[in-house]
């Protein structure tokens, strides 16, 4: 089973047997506690029920222990919580357009969303298959979206900064959050137009926010400040030391920046440009997760990733501070910032897709275009995450859980545009039709080469670098497409 029912384990029994003071120390097992706060307490009250399923499943000392009680305390627990992400997901559907003709409810933009976010391929398989807790912390996300959409500005800010102390992954669309904010909440519009010159600041607004913000992470951070173990926490939530890739590359820009690394190095050494004895011993082709150095290409450091992520969310944030278009330019920002921290982040997991995909569902039952991209983002997305089901009898389910989320998502979308453009132009249909023969070729043909002994990471490396190329694809789409349509909007009101 997934290592990350060990981890959860593992932080029910420290919460529950320690005191606060230990929490961000104790290290006997190897899986350390290093989500924010929040989640910390989340854990500490699970495990006042979990003694009631099997007590032993609290004693730190019991390192992968998994009785069947335990494992049965986890699944339900990861199903009782997804209640709050059922309700975010009604509340989302009520800031949806849905005045498009439908010849049945099964066509309406509010149905078509409700499906493709309850019924998420990613988020089901991540939660429900491998383990975590991903469906409340993105429901409290979907909720503070909706609350804006509403214009309930100071229940989505204090639901946004509640996210953050549970989760700090999150942290990626703080911008988005920020700028939206502090625009569209902060200034009060004076003039037709919206143009900011014509708009009055409000320091009341402000002041709301910051005490928000100040007061969750008080009673976040507060405790840990006073025993003098910030320091300790904040080492904990970032571990640069790391490396720049997990164990299996995200589908991003690192990967594909370490692919080309590897092939540089491969030429190198077949045509005696380079010396095998001094090649960095902790390379990207092993899987591990550790501190490594590139062959041929430059070594990335933590600071490169954050100069890379800040300047690649730059222009979203631009656009949503001089051409916010409502809760639809908030979205797309939100999603560029997702979709930019992932691509250019430090160590970033490949179930960091999904903080991209489930926002840009919202965008995808409202414009025709969206849709496009939102099926090449989710398509390629979630196959990225095959790897995370790796074990036999998990093949056929992931593979048939995948086929029903695609067929349903295309055919609903395609419906629901029916009188629109086609959704994908052939170059980008026949690059998803091929992730069929590369999931052919890793599952069934690469373990019967002999290639599979000297070489296992291909597979991972293939599944990584195509997936890449698709999510960069998307990722640049959106951004061309954002920037278009600031630049007709303005030239319009010109």
């Amino acid at each position: 089973y997934s290592t990350d029912f060990e981890v959860h384990r593992n932080w029910l029994a420290i919460t529950h047997n320690l005191p606060l003071s230990q929490w961000y120390y104790e290290a006997t097992s190897e899986w350390t506690l290093d989500y924010p706060p929040f989640f910390a307490w989340f854990e500490y009250a699970l495990s006042h029920v979990a003694k009631y399923f099997d007590p032993k499943m609290l004693v730190i000392e019991n390192l992968n222990y998994s009785s069947h009680a335990t494992i049965f305390f986890q699944r339900f627990s990861v199903i009782f919580t997804d209640i709050l992400f059922i309700y975010a997901v009604h509340e989302c559907c009520r800031c949806v357009n849905g005045k498009r003709a439908a010849k049945d409810i099964l066509e309406k933009p509010t149905f078509i969303l409700a499906a493709l976010l309850l019924w998420n391929f990613g988020l089901l398989i991540v939660d429900h298959i491998h383990f975590q807790y991903n469906g409340f912390l993105f429901g409290l996300m979907l909720l503070s979206v909706a609350r804006l959409c509403q214009r309930r500005y100071l229940e989505g800010a204090l639901l946004f900064a509640v996210l953050l102390h549970f989760k700090h992954i999150y942290v990626y669309v703080a911008p988005a959050y920020g700028i939206y904010l502090l625009r569209s909440y902060c200034f009060t519009a004076n003039h037709a137009d919206g143009s900011l010159k014509w708009r009055s600041f409000s320091f009341l607004h402000l002041t709301l926010l910051g005490l928000i913000v100040c007061l969750v992470s008080a009673l976040s951070l507060g405790p840990f400040i006073v025993l003098g173990q910030l320091p300790q926490v904040m080492s904990r939530l970032f571990p640069f030391k790391r490396g720049l890739c997990h164990a299996y590359w995200a589908p991003n820009f690192w990967a594909l920046y370490n692919a080309v690394d590897k092939a540089l190095t491969v030429i190198g050494l077949k045509c005696g440009f380079l010396d095998h004895t001094k090649i960095p011993k902790a390379s990207m082709t092993g899987g591990l997760v550790q501190e490594f150095q590139h062959t041929v290409l430059p070594s990335v450091t933590p600071l490169t990733t954050l100069i890379c992520t800040f300047i690649s969310i730059l222009p979203s944030v631009f656009c949503l501070w001089f051409k916010p278009q409502g809760p639809r330019g908030f979205l797309q920002c939100l999603v560029l910032c997702a979709l930019s921290s992932f691509m250019f982040g430090w160590h970033v997991h490949e179930k960091a897709i999904l903080l991209a995909i489930l926002p840009l569902s919202l965008l995808s039952v409202q414009r025709a275009k969206d849709a496009g991209i939102y099926l090449i983002l989710t398509t390629t997305g979630h196959f990225s995450l095959f790897p995370l089901l790796f074990t036999p009898p998990e093949l056929p389910i992931k593979i048939l859980l995948m086929l029903l989320f695609t067929v349903y998502s295309f055919s609903s979308l395609k419906s629901l545009f029916r009188r629109e453009r086609p959704l994908l132009n052939w170059l980008e249909t026949i690059y998803l039709i091929q992730l069929v023969p590369l999931e052919i070729f890793c599952e069934f043909v690469f373990p019967l080469t002999p290639w599979k002994r000297h070489y296992p990471f291909v597979p991972l490396l293939l599944t990584s670098v195509y997936c890449a190329l698709g999510v960069t694809y998307a990722w640049l789409k959106l951004y061309i497409s954002v920037l278009t349509e600031r630049i007709s909007v303005r030239q319009k009101a010109e």
